[in-house]
């Protein structure tokens, strides 16, 4: 049990029938959760008009509703956890329970509303930022990047050249899409968590609508001055004899998996641009649990053109050498379509940052 008299005197008037809603998240066999437990019903409870709702957070349904409100009050996500008015308050520290105390008496003379009231506004507003039309066309276009398609083309020459068995060719763009795809997910849900756990949503968003913008703007200018100075979507010139090192000493299956996680990272300065974008918004919007099927869907979209490339190399309808041709001959455009979703995506970003809807 806590001692009372390290807190102030309650001050709120006995007559008071406003009634405040406290949300407490905490973990079962967790210390700190119990001393904020023993808190609220020793300290808070008795002295205060106020209904505690307690979730654990093993509950999957708790955990859902803990990462949504960490969303809405722009926090990361801890236990002990509580929810009061416009505060949240975490940790167990005698500076945390004074500010539990502090929130309950602030919402009682404010007659805040329940911090669950927010959810509509999340449910009205946040959700409709981040629109799946704005995931399948950031998706898209990242797609169809010439990096990506470029180092599949080159791995499956060399394996035509080494066996001429299309089968083989079928398995290795396979085993590359399959790599590929694992690595990107992995790194995109990787970056989804430390931006959400770190609590830094904002900071990150409006960061990278300003990126976006500048990415958008590079791209425009590939347009029309392609090949001045560094490109926004494509390798490195200095980087290209080696990539074609690596992949054109792949002739198996096995190999072309392993050089798909190897490569993913040495396409990252030229594919993750769109990708980056996604995220972070994703992670200013959305919960982890609706997160996932999002970063699914957007690598699905991905790789499918690997998919595609895979299948007409390997089925005989054309050579890898007019599948380079094909995308050679379409660059420009391609530049100029990533930059005006580019450019859209980081204003309309930073445009809800301005106008405090973010």
């Amino acid at each position: 049990m806590l001692s009372s008299h390290l807190y102030a005197t309650p001050d709120i008037n006995s007559n008071n029938t406003y009634e405040v809603e406290l949300l407490f998240f905490y973990e079962t066999g967790c210390p700190h959760c119990a001393r904020i437990n023993d808190f609220l019903n020793n300290r808070i409870k008795p002295n205060y008009p106020v209904a505690i709702k307690e979730y654990e957070i093993h509950n999957p349904d708790n955990a859902y509703l803990l990462n949504l409100l960490a969303i809405i009050y722009n926090s990361k996500v801890n236990v002990p956890m509580v929810f009061v008015g416009d505060n949240f308050i975490y940790g167990d520290k005698r500076i945390s329970l004074r500010k539990i105390e502090e929130a309950v008496r602030k919402a009682l003379r404010t007659q805040a509303p329940s911090p669950l009231s927010r959810l509509a506004e999340y449910k009205g507003g946040l959700q409709q930022h981040l629109t799946l039309p704005a995931v399948i066309g950031t998706a898209v276009v990242d797609a169809v990047n010439p990096c990506a398609c470029a180092v599949l083309t080159i791995l499956l020459t060399s394996i035509l050249l080494a066996s001429k068995k299309r089968n083989r060719v079928i398995g290795a763009g396979f085993a590359f899409t399959t790599s590929t795809f694992i690595s990107y997910l992995l790194m995109g849900f990787g970056l989804f968590r430390a931006i959400q756990f770190a609590g830094v949503q904002r900071i990150v968003y409006t960061i990278v609508a300003i990126l976006a913008i500048l990415i958008g703007l590079w791209n425009i200018k590939d347009y029309f001055w392609y090949g001045r100075w560094f490109s926004t979507i494509e390798v490195p010139k200095s980087w290209r004899p080696k990539l074609q090192r690596i992949t054109s000493s792949i002739t198996s299956v096995p190999g072309a998996f392993s050089v798909g996680f190897l490569i993913s990272l040495f396409l990252l300065p030229c594919t993750s641009g769109p990708y980056v974008v996604i995220i972070a918004m994703l992670s200013k919007s959305t919960t982890q649990m609706h997160a996932i099927p999002l970063l699914l869907l957007y690598n699905l979209i991905f790789v499918l053109p690997f998919i595609i490339i895979t299948l007409i190399v390997g089925l005989g309808f054309t050579s890898t050498e007019r599948v380079d041709e094909f995308r050679l001959a379409r660059l420009e455009k391609l530049h100029l379509a990533t930059g005006l979703l580019m450019f859209a995506l980081g204003t309309t970003m930073i445009t809800l940052v301005l106008t405090g809807k973010i």
